[in-house]
This record gives C-alpha cells, sequence and structure tokens, in this order.
C-alpha cells in the first residue's frame, strides 16, 4: 500500500513513469486475493467497475470488428476512445477517478450491509 501512494504521490501530472503490467497485476492479484479470503468475490466488478469497462470495451470492439466488420468505439481500451473523441487527458482521467470512487464507496455499503452467515457447527 505504501508503495502505491508513493506510486501516486510522485508520479502526479505530467507522469514520469508508467506503472506497466508488473505493477497493475500485482495490485489485481492483491485486490482478488482480499476478495477471496473475505468472501466477497461478488463485490469485485462493483469496486472495479472502471477495470470492467475498459475489459468489456476491448471484447466488444474486436468482437464487433470480427463480427460486422466495423467498430464501436473510436478505439478501445475505453479511455483511449474518449481522447480521440476530444476529452483531454486529465479530464478523463479524473472522470475515472471519481467512478472509480464512487464504486468503491458503494461496494463497500453492499459489504457493510451484507448479512455474514453463521460459521458451520
Amino acid at each position: 500500500m505504501g508503495a502505491l501512494l508513493a506510486f501516486l504521490w510522485f508520479n502526479v501530472h505530467p507522469a514520469e513513469f508508467m506503472m506497466g503490467d508488473t505493477g497493475s497485476l500485482a495490485l489485481g492479484a492483491t485486490l482478488t486475493t482480499v476478495a477471496l479470503t473475505t468472501g466477497f468475490i461478488l463485490l469485485l466488478p462493483v469496486a472495479g467497475i472502471v477495470f470492467v469497462a475498459e475489459t468489456v470495451s476491448v471484447i466488444l470492439q474486436v468482437g464487433s470488428f470480427k463480427l460486422r466488420g466495423k467498430r464501436i468505439f473510436r478505439m478501445s481500451p475505453l479511455h483511449n476512445h474518449f481522447e480521440l473523441i476530444g476529452w483531454p487527458e486529465e479530464k478523463t482521467t479524473i472522470r475515472f477517478w471519481l467512478i472509480a470512487a464512487l464504486a468503491g464507496i458503494v461496494a463497500a455499503i453492499l459489504a457493510f450491509a451484507t448479512p455474514v452467515p453463521p460459521p458451520p457447527p
């Protein structure tokens, strides 16, 4: 967590280095491990709605192009589409942050509202 906070703190706009696959895969694996061990695996897509939207946009784009020969988005993943329609990178990034924060809050509310079953005898 400390490394992630340091990355976000010192790598503000303009970004000086990219996290890359190694860091993002490690974060995803950690999130999934926590969801599995706590029993909240069904809340993972809610908390990670931005990741889900990015992945689904690629799947839809590839499927549409292979089946119909037409693209749905100007470019996938989704954040590239928004940049190509004229949104500045900062606008796209901040809106995705806001959506991710709201999704995290919704997932936390759902987690606290979920009744915990009693342990087996």
